[in-house]
């Protein structure tokens, strides 16, 4: 299954519709409903489906159907061709996240000859490495049709240990407008690389003291909130001055950790510090900030039922937090309590050579069948 996965390319830029169709096929020959969403140009799909009693609130098996790209990256073997090897599975998305969804749907045919007497839903969604945005249509059909799951199973990778919190994410685009000018003249115009680049300064000043002050939460394996710039593009020749600069960054907080006060800060910093001095040269020059994308954080309280389930299933008293975010806190503001845990390492993932180690999908399997014992009635 991990195989026949692996081998459609579903990068986020391009369609995952042959690999939902192919799911959608295997799923309903097994008796399950199913439900697609679609994106607005109907070149990418969720799926939604159901196995066991229709109308009773079940278990959902959460995981994206979308890996990152493979470009600029030294890939020993096709990232698109799965490789065994000394005990690891090698190939784009073989442990973000397509190793989870194998598993769940290599058993899926012995959850249906077993006979459930609660639901399995599977929610396999699109766009995920791209901000979470294929998940919130998914949600709003189930709301749409009045359906509420009793909890939701993120398969993350998490070395099958329970996750029950999450920091949140805001990404944001920056744009700043400068003026033109020959540079032998640059004080007539205004730089907007040199404006960027000073606003990214205060930037790291806040991640600096967001690492040095907190707040922590020492259950995190980054204790702390963070702040990133990762993407910055401006100037044409070295004798012009360069009239826009355009950056992306972004803030990972703590539950808890206001995201909207740090946002605050670097406006009023922008507002007082850099902007008078650039209009005083040209009025319309300045900067604009746009949101990208937001994943919610994710804190599930340790007492919640699913987590107690999670720890049963995966035969692990422990449960960690983790930095990285997922879909499962769009499940959980839904109202739909959620853990994460799934097999592989978060530190394979992305890199070349990415792998899931067999002996993390043989504990995902365990994992199956024990929920299997729980919500079916025959062995």
């Amino acid at each position: 299954m991990l195989r026949r996965l692996i081998a459609y390319p579903t990068v986020s830029r391009d369609s995952n519709l042959e690999l939902i169709h192919y799911v959608r096929d295997y799923l309903k020959e097994l008796g399950a409903a199913i439900r697609l969403t679609y994106d607005d140009e109907r070149r990418k799909a969720n799926l939604f489906a159901t196995l066991g009693p229709a109308g009773a609130p079940g278990i959902v098996l959460s995981g994206h159907t979308d890996v990152v790209p493979v470009e600029g990256q030294d890939w020993d073997t096709d990232p698109f061709q799965l490789v065994e090897k000394d005990g690891r599975l090698y190939g784009r998305g073989s442990c973000d996240m397509k190793g989870f969804i194998a598993v769940a749907l290599a058993l899926a045919p012995e959850f249906a000859r077993r006979g459930l007497t609660t639901p399995l839903h599977f929610a396999f969604s699109y766009d995920e490495e791209v901000g979470c945005i294929g998940v919130g249509r998914l949600i709003a059909d189930l709301a749409h049709a009045h359906i509420k799951p009793l909890a939701c199973i993120v398969g993350e990778p998490t070395l099958m240990r329970p996750v029950i919190a999450h920091k949140g994410k805001q990404g944001f685009r920056c744009t700043v407008r400068g003026l033109a000018a020959h540079s032998a003249y640059a004080p007539l115009g205004v730089n907007a690389v040199e404006a960027a680049a000073e606003a990214i300064a205060f930037l790291g000043n806040l991640a600096r003291r967001h690492r040095d002050q907190g707040p922590y939460d020492r259950s995190f394996d980054i204790a702390h909130s963070t702040v990133h710039t990762g993407v910055i593009r401006g100037g044409a020749a070295l004798n012009i001055v360069p009239h826009e600069c355009v950056f992306d960054f972004e803030f990972r907080c703590l539950p808890g950790d206001d995201p909207a006060a740090l946002l605050a800060e670097f406006r009023q910093y922008i507002a007082t510090k850099i902007e008078p001095e650039m209009r005083a040269v040209h009025p319309a020059a300045g900067f604009t900030i746009e949101p990208l994308s937001e994943i919610p954080p994710l804190d599930t309280g340790t007492e919640t039922e699913v987590v107690a389930l999670a720890q049963e299933f995966s035969g692990s008293a422990e449960f960690g937090k983790i930095s990285f975010g997922t879909e499962g806190s769009q499940f959980q503001r839904a109202g739909i309590p959620t853990v994460i845990c799934g097999p592989g390492s978060i530190e394979q993932a992305h890199k070349p050579n990415e792998y899931v180690a067999i002996d993390q999908l043989l504990k995902c399997e365990q994992f199956m069948r024990r929920l299997a014992d729980r919500v079916c009635d025959r062995r």
